[in-house]
């Protein structure tokens, strides 16, 4: 179980994990990535931070191969989708929602569905970690027994590259704690708001993603300013309470307010200033539109459709939606 216990601190070597060049993608209307650049070494531990909608989840599903993109989007060496190497686990918010697994069915026979029975070690360590019973039934387990049995399922045979989306939301402290503690060379999303406590030692990176782009990529322990700023402010803030409390009454309350974790309140301050940008962009939009309204409503201009667009866009298209009786 050595690949599985955090013995050691994992190290990051130079060879690329991942390596994202100039990455677009979009579902057929807007651009969910955009010009996306994202480079990871092999032994990173990387915290994906975004708001909702900038695209994380997008990212780790081309990162693990489920979509195909015409841009340059390499794990260890090899594409994403044409040459899925060998080795790569991604876990998602989806699974706990399959019909299947939510019916009357074994654990333990789903762990040898997958192959549970040939890292015995390895599924009795996972079993322990996230204290779960094999003989429980899937359709009576709670959503986050659930959650605990698809991380067991997930990690039972070695990976080199582990991508998480979201999947320890529904887990407790206690378990979310002990699986901090495992050793994982991986690139890990947290969703905002939901509980990052125990993260402060974990990651060796951190990216923010906002609409589509990776806008900052820290070295946790050698280049992240904002952090150890707030960890300055914080003491000195710990330090003024405490000279405070002597010189008065013994009352705790005040530090109360200031234990949250230093990482938690940069992230904080990133997505805040994201909202406050993307509600920016949402009004000017809005009144952009509005203006073209009024224009057509006066009879300065013609209505416009998305089919207008299609047809001008010939570079694209050529003259497949092209309009010849306008």
């Amino acid at each position: 179980m050595d690949s599985l216990l955090r013995e050691n601190d994992v190290t990051p070597n130079k060879e690329l994990a991942i390596e994202a060049l100039n990455l677009n993608y979009s579902f057929g209307g807007p651009l969910i990535l955009q010009n996306l650049h994202l480079e990871l070494h092999k032994g990173s531990r990387c915290l994906l931070v975004g708001a909702n909608g900038a695209g994380k989840s997008t990212l780790l599903t081309i990162l693990a191969g489920k979509r195909m993109v015409r841009d340059k989007v390499n794990v260890f060496g090899k594409n994403a989708f044409r040459d899925t190497p060998s080795g790569v686990t991604y876990l998602g918010t989806e699974w706990a929602n399959n019909p299947v697994v939510r019916g009357d069915v074994l654990v333990s026979t789903l762990l040898s569905n997958m192959n549970g029975d040939r890292y015995v070690e390895r599924r009795d360590k996972l079993l322990e970690i996230m204290d779960i019973n094999p003989n429980w039934r899937m359709h009576l387990v709670s959503d986050g027994e659930r959650r605990r049995v698809q991380l067991v399922l997930g990690l039972i045979q070695p990976w080199d590259l582990l991508l998480l989306d979201e999947v320890t939301v529904d887990l407790d402290v206690l378990v979310r704690s002990d699986f901090h503690l495992c050793d994982f060379s991986q690139l890990y999303r947290i969703p905002f708001k939901s509980p990052i406590e125990g993260l402060g030692d974990w990651p060796t990176h951190v990216a923010h993603i906002k609409r589509g782009a990776i806008v900052a990529l820290h070295d946790f322990y050698n280049d992240f300013p904002e952090l150890d700023k707030m960890i300055t402010k914080s003491l000195e803030l710990r330090t003024t309470n405490e000279k405070d409390t002597q010189s008065s009454s013994p009352s705790t309350a005040h530090l109360r307010r200031d234990m949250d974790s230093p990482l938690l309140k940069v992230v904080e301050q990133w997505l805040r200033q994201d909202f406050i940008e993307l509600r920016q962009l949402k009004d000017g939009e809005k009144k952009k539109n509005q203006a073209e309204q009024d224009k057509v409503l006066l009879g300065e201009e013609l209505p416009r459709t998305n089919w207008d667009g299609l047809s001008d866009n010939m570079k694209i298209h050529g003259d497949k939606y092209y309009n010849y009786w306008r």
